[in-house]
């Protein structure tokens, strides 16, 4: 088993406005990072060689971001002992502040990929349900056995909304 993540943001301005630059000057970096990071496995990319043009919504301001990672650990070091924490902490100059989870992870057979529609319903089912085997956050994994969820303590880590 492999485990999907799904984050979703929307930009407090168009992607095209000299505020959102940073942002958008950073993808192919940041998207670099993930893929040489140890365990990486796949990760959702539009025409652009990132995931800001896969639309979803009619909202253009509305954007997802994907992957598929070995564990959940590597996915922990790459989203908070990364310089991807670095973009991170700047998100509130970009997006708006999130009224519910925004991030979601669940399992996934090997090679398998999830679609948009799939991580939109994951991430649907959190908010509704908080964390369950079918969806759930780093704050309470569910681990693909039946061993007990694993809490990977991400609060020291975060940072931008608390």
């Amino acid at each position: 088993m492999h485990l999907a993540q799904m984050n979703i943001a929307t930009a407090l301005v168009d992607l095209d406005h000299p505020q959102m630059a940073d942002f958008m000057n950073n993808l192919d970096r940041v998207n670099a990072l993930a893929e040489a990071a140890p365990g990486f496995v796949w990760r959702l990319k539009g025409e652009g060689n990132n995931a800001t043009d896969v639309k979803v919504t009619s909202d253009p301001r509305f954007i997802v971001n994907m992957s598929v990672w070995q564990s959940a650990e590597a996915l922990f070091d790459f989203v908070y002992r990364s310089d991807h924490r670095a973009v991170m902490v700047r998100r509130r100059e970009w997006f708006e502040k999130p009224d519910g989870p925004y991030q979601v992870l669940w399992w996934v057979n090997e090679g398998s990929r999830p679609t948009t529609e799939e991580g939109l319903a994951r991430l649907r089912h959190y908010a509704e349900h908080g964390p369950t085997p079918y969806a759930f956050g780093f704050q309470r994994i569910f681990p693909e056995s039946e061993a007990g969820p694993l809490d990977l303590q991400p609060e020291a880590h975060c940072v931008g909304w608390t």
